[in-house]
């Protein structure tokens, strides 16, 4: 059970069924995680201050022990951008459709997010608050899933609170068609599906790892979208969208993304030329690009989908992998 929506008041009402694998833990934590728009600081701000339900009673206890299957409402107030410290800057931004409830934003690799730990302005919610100020009274400026940083592509925002639940319910019901594009290392025969779960490495904070006991059920089909020597070219649609699932899911099974600096592997140049080598490794990111998004209009219900095109250092590697294929 997940369900939003907007009352008299203003504030965004929120459902979430409390999964199986959050029973007997605290209010809290179960919040942060069924919630994952709003800060953990904020939301124990919400529970001590009596706007958390479960199963239709008010419980201000943060360290409350919820049981799997109960129903967790929030009332959550519009974001402030006083509170968040999250400021307005005239960053120019690629903005493919809008209307008003939706932007679709083609982000550029090198554009982060939102802000984080170590960058406070900057970034595509900062662009968004002075584009579409509207965007204010919306949970991070209405960025309802995100791209990592030096991944390229289309991605949904919100513009109002209305279209943010409906949205975030799509992505949550896996509503919402995602399809990627991406360079790996190896010479793929077919296509597949990679169904293993995934939670964060047991070793390396910083990194995610598929992880058999406690991870995250994650689901990648990809298939061929075009073969050189020593690399593929692959269409990847994310059935769920666990952080760096298709960058962990490709290196688990040996085949990494080209210039991914977290979970890659060194390239194999043997027998490339130098042009390819120095190409390769200038790229200076994964090779991973968000190329269509597909979804339903959150007010008309109308299917739409948008398609974009690999960016320019993509599109090179492409010329010249067919380059060196078309001369072995």
């Amino acid at each position: 059970m997940n369900s939003m929506t907007l009352d008299e008041s203003e504030d965004l009402i929120l459902q979430a069924e409390v999964p199986e694998d959050q029973d007997e833990r605290r209010l809290d934590a179960v919040c942060g995680r069924l919630f994952a728009d709003y800060s953990r600081a904020r939301l124990q701000t919400w529970i001590e201050a009596g706007r958390v339900q479960v199963d239709g009673e008010v419980v201000t206890r943060l360290r409350f022990a919820v049981t799997a299957g109960a129903v967790l409402t929030l009332a959550a107030e519009p974001a402030d951008d006083a509170v968040t410290g999250v400021t307005a800057q005239n960053l120019p931004i690629d903005v493919v459709f809008a209307d008003r409830d939706i932007a679709i934003i083609n982000k550029p690799a090198g554009l982060t997010v939102h802000p984080g730990a170590g960058q406070h302005d900057g970034t595509l919610q900062n662009a968004l608050l002075h584009h579409y100020p509207q965007t204010a009274t919306v949970p991070r400026a209405g960025i309802v899933h995100r791209l990592d940083k030096d991944t390229s592509g289309l991605l949904v925002v919100a513009l109002n609170l209305k279209a943010h639940a409906q949205l975030a319910a799509a992505i949550q019901h896996h509503q919402v068609r995602r399809e990627y594009e991406a360079l790996v290392q190896g010479e793929l025969i077919s296509g597949a599906s990679i169904d293993l779960p995934i939670g964060r490495h047991p070793r390396d904070r910083l990194r995610m790892a598929v992880v058999e006991h406690n991870g995250r059920p994650a689901i990648t089909h990809y298939r061929i979208g075009e073969r050189f020597r020593q690399f593929t070219r692959l269409r990847v649609l994310l059935e769920t969208g666990r952080t760096h699932q298709i960058r962990v899911h490709l290196s688990h099974q040996r085949n990494p993304i080209v210039g991914d600096p977290l979970y890659g592997a060194a390239l194999r140049c043997a027998g490339l030329d130098a042009e390819l080598q120095a190409a390769l490794r200038a790229l200076g990111r994964q090779a991973l690009h968000a190329r269509e998004l597909g979804l339903n209009h959150p007010r008309s219900g109308k299917p739409m989908s948008w398609l974009c095109e690999a960016p320019e250092d993509m599109q090179r590697l492409y010329a010249l992998l067919r380059i060196h294929a078309a001369v072995a």
